[in-house]
């Protein structure tokens, strides 16, 4: 598939974050646990030979049985139940019955189901086979970056020292962060305020508080940051061709500090 010459658009807001009563954090919990448990179910789904539509199906079916609805589904023309990107696509992969997973890719699923009005927004990159060491790296650093964000939120914080720690984090290991795309705030809309940059300087952007709710979404790539949009208008690859890898919370803020909505059933945070 042929690339388009222009780079995706970064996020930008302009409604001042939402701020969440107890009702509506509890709501954005069944929410966010569900994301996590379709992840939990892909996890052990995942294998040689199957394909990224035979992916969506299941999200699709588990998303049904739980009583919820696939936030992606028809979200500003997207085409399917979830977004499945393969080593080079950086985010928004469109599945598809041709796309055969092989032993050695790395596969992000990134899932958004809606459960009483809320959204649960989560992804994870999963290893297909026998994966490269370089890929295992880059995977489990990823994850990592995404950890240094989680931790560096204070109450008396800002959102710019989420991005400052994860990008300080990945270009030590000498990859870089994506630019071009962003966390999010979330809760009865899918995309709002805060937007939430994962490079920059802290002490910038919005002032941290208890309420509000957000995405942390790193994509971290062995090589340059840069992407390319393909002619389906959606899915992001790198630019020079190199290995991309992702993972996403949904957090919201609580008094005690920041609370990771959508941990897996094993999840074990790294530091």
């Amino acid at each position: 598939m042929k690339r388009k010459k222009k780079r995706a658009r970064r996020g930008g807001r302009d409604s001042r974050p939402v701020l969440l009563n107890d009702d509506e954090i509890q709501a954005m919990r069944e929410a966010g646990h569900l994301a996590a448990s379709l992840l939990d179910d892909v996890k052990n789904y995942i294998s040689v030979g199957i394909t990224t539509e035979d992916i969506d199906r299941r999200i699709a079916k588990n998303t049904e049985d739980a009583g919820a609805i696939s936030a992606p589904l028809g979200y500003r023309g997207f085409p399917k139940h979830c977004c499945t990107s393969v080593n080079d696509v950086v985010c928004h992969g469109i599945p598809t019955p041709s796309k055969e997973l092989k032993s050695g890719d790395i596969v992000n699923v990134d899932v958004t189901p809606i459960l009483k009005g809320f959204h649960g927004d989560s992804s994870r990159t999963f290893e297909v086979g026998d994966v490269s060491p370089v890929a295992k790296k880059l995977v489990s650093n990823t994850y990592r970056a995404l950890w240094r964000g989680i931790r560096a939120i204070n109450i008396d914080g800002f959102t710019g020292d989420i991005g400052n720690a994860i990008q300080v984090f990945a270009e030590e290991l000498g990859y870089s962060v994506v630019r071009e795309f962003t966390g999010h705030g979330i809760n009865r809309i899918f995309h709002t305020s805060p937007t939430i940059f994962h490079y920059g300087a802290s002490g910038k952007g919005e002032a941290i508080s208890p309420g509000m709710s957000f995405t942390i979404e790193p994509m971290i790539n062995l090589g340059h940051w840069k992407t390319d949009i393909l002619e389906d208008g959606w899915t992001a690859v790198t630019r020079d061709g190199t290995l991309s890898a992702q993972f996403e919370h949904t957090l919201v803020i609580t008094p005690a500090g920041p609370e990771v909505m959508t941990l897996g059933a094993d999840e074990v945070p790294p530091f």
